[in-house]
């Protein structure tokens, strides 16, 4: 079974950068670490591994990678907070600042959303907040 992970890094300079990776992510977060790749990361280094989902379809992960990319600060906060239940809130605070908002690609996030409460994991979804200290869920 091929896994992706998606993943949130937060830069040196308090900025987070999403991404997604078919390798193990204590390799990934090192490649990034070390500068191997040109790119947004290398110029905030250190970085620190805050949140991590793991999807069992590439499909999936990679429309969820898209989702968080266009969310706010504040959003992805709560994400890596798992505070599922601030995200419709916050969402409603961006659209009523967005000319038009696409539909989510994603939809276990329409449906956290459109009725506040989250639903249960697939078992082709994992999520976890890792904690920066001990680099550990």
């Amino acid at each position: 079974m091929l896994e992706a992970t998606v993943y949130i890094l937060r830069c040196a300079d308090g900025s987070y950068y999403t991404g997604l990776t078919k390798q193990p992510i204590e390799s990934r977060v090192w490649e990034h670490n070390e500068g191997i790749y040109e790119g947004f990361t290398k110029r905030r280094r250190p970085v620190t591994l805050v949140f991590t989902e793991t999807y069992d379809r590439m499909l999936d992960a990679i429309a969820r990678e898209k989702q968080i990319k266009g969310w706010s600060r504040a959003k992805k906060e709560a994400l890596i907070a798992l505070d599922y239940k601030a995200l419709p809130a916050l969402s409603r605070n961006r659209q009523e600042q967005a000319v038009s908002t696409a539909p989510s690609p994603f939809p276990h996030a329409e449906l956290v959303e459109a009725s506040g409460k989250v639903p249960a994991y697939s078992d082709t979804q994992h999520a976890s907040r890792v904690d920066p200290s001990t680099g550990s869920g």
